[in-house]
């Protein structure tokens, strides 16, 4: 990690992010940045409370003089997402975050930062460390899972928190500030299928399809990123239909949350048929990067001649398999009617795996309207049932409905139009914030959220800017100041 990320201004934000980065901390194994946080709290000599799920809670007095405004919850997520690119050569258990710095923007080598939610965490360290920073009461509320289920949202008791007003400093645009998220569900469907030996007439192919850009599959997923799973299944269903193409296994996308980045299918095709296969195939692939030759430039798509499979799949259970996934929606489903731009509803097929007999396909279904949601998820459980799959529907979490007359709302655009001479972007996301889970157990507290130009994010192309998290910094501080009397 180069220590020229410790100079970055602002010094307490940089070196708090430096040393949360270099704690291993993925979801649902956060036990070593729970005692990071927990250890971090005692050595100022702060009140600290672990939670039954894992939250960690750190409360500070208000400053000499901001004894009468309401008390506040900063909150943010301890986990990260880990993705990194094929051949980085990286242990999410073991290693902290290789950082450097590229012109205005600080990235990571091969693996995704962390800024998502790291920076927020980092931020609210640097204020409770602070000796001369004006502020109310603050709980530091660190919440645990949130990148893989929310966990640490919904386990979250009532009572434990006293605030009046929470900011969640977890939104990635720094002229933004959030209002409303969208709400989620993952849709699972699995099956078992028969193997069958693979006919003497059969060759063996490698088809991998990578080099595509991912990203958060709520931010993202109106900007039209190719979706691995769906590209290898056109090839599948195309070789399938013209060549007797059979699939041995097929394995693509990892996270719930990240549009599919990579995917790979080991298969058998006729032999005779070999030179028809590749070339046509190779006119297919042309066109699929012609689609994405704006969008997607890094698309790579390759074709390795390999020993043939011993077992392949089931013809019928095959031909299934790729119409339903053909079937399957992915994207965007519906545009808000009432917020200009806002993603309403969409779907992730997040990862598919197809190997030793059983198959397993994970969907993330966003909305932040519930009936739509479940209209999409009750469609996707549709598709799949009809090729007698078993669909689960589990982690529903609800959406954060905007309340566009908080008394918090109207102290950031004030700020933020006399700092910056220019309106903020009051919006909602079509990403899922904790503020709707939390807001379950705590419909008094008025909620908000603000934080630095983060891109990327969930992918190894994850970067945050320099000058974006000296503003956020100046911007929180004056919001501190400002927060109204109680």
């Amino acid at each position: 990690m180069s220590n020229e990320i410790r100079k970055l201004r602002p010094i307490s934000v940089w070196n708090k992010f430096a040393d949360l980065n270099a704690v291993p901390r993925p979801s649902k194994k956060e036990e070593r940045v729970i005692a990071f946080m927990k250890d971090f709290g005692a050595s100022l000599g702060l009140e600290v409370i672990e939670d039954s799920v894992g939250n960690v809670i750190i409360k500070k007095p208000a400053s000499v003089g901001m004894e009468d405004r309401k008390p506040i919850v900063m909150q943010s997520h301890l986990d990260m997402v880990h993705q990194k690119n094929n051949g980085t050569n990286f242990d999410f258990l073991t290693q902290g975050i290789e950082m450097y710095i590229e012109g205005d923007w600080v990235k990571a080598n091969g693996t995704t930062l962390g800024a998502d939610n790291g920076l927020g965490v980092a931020t609210i360290m640097a204020v409770l460390e602070s000796k001369d920073i004006l502020h109310p009461a603050i709980e530091a509320l660190f919440t645990i899972d949130e990148e893989t289920g929310m966990t640490g949202a919904m386990g979250l008791k009532e009572g434990l928190l006293n605030g009046d007003i929470l900011l969640n400093l977890d939104t990635e645009e720094d002229n933004e500030i959030g209002v409303g998220c969208a709400g989620g569900i993952d849709v699972t469907a699995e099956r078992n299928y028969k193997q069958e030996l693979t006919p003497e007439t059969k060759i063996g192919y490698l088809i991998v399809v990578n080099g595509l850009q991912g990203g958060h599959s709520g931010m993202d997923i109106h900007k039209g990123f190719g979706n691995a799973n769906k590209i290898m299944n056109r090839i599948l269903f195309d070789g399938s239909e013209n060549y007797g193409l059979r699939i041995a296994d097929f394995e693509g996308g990892s996270l719930r949350n990240a549009i599919p980045r990579e995917s790979r299918a080991f298969v058998a095709i006729d032999s005779v048929h070999e030179s028809e296969f590749l070339h046509d195939l190779g006119e297919l692939i042309k066109s699929i990067k012609l689609e994405f030759k704006i969008i997607e430039p890094g698309l790579f798509i390759s074709l390795t001649k390999t020993d043939t499979p011993k077992l392949i799949m089931d013809l019928g259970i095959q031909q299934g398999l790729t119409r339903a996934l053909y079937a399957a929606w992915n994207g965007v489903y519906r545009m808000s009617p009432e917020i200009e731009g806002l993603v309403e509803t969409s779907n992730n097929i997040a990862r598919v795996v197809v190997k030793d007999g059983h198959i397993k396909i994970c969907c993330l279904t966003r909305s932040s309207v519930e009936s739509t949601k479940v209209d999409l998820a009750m469609t996707l459980r549709s598709t799949f049932e009809l090729i007698d799959c078993e669909v689960t529907m589990s982690g529903n979490y609800p959406g954060w409905a905007p309340n566009m007359d908080s008394s918090i709302l109207k102290v950031l655009k004030s700020l933020y139009e006399s700092m910056y001479n220019e309106k903020p972007h009051v919006a909602a996301c079509h990403a899922g914030l904790e503020c709707g889970i939390l807001g379950t157990n705590y419909p008094e507290m008025e909620m908000i959220s603000f934080g630095p130009n983060i891109k990327g994010a969930h992918s190894p192309d994850e970067r945050v800017q320099i000058s974006s998290v000296n503003k956020f910094w100046g911007f929180l501080l004056e919001i501190l100041k400002n927060i109204p009397k109680a």
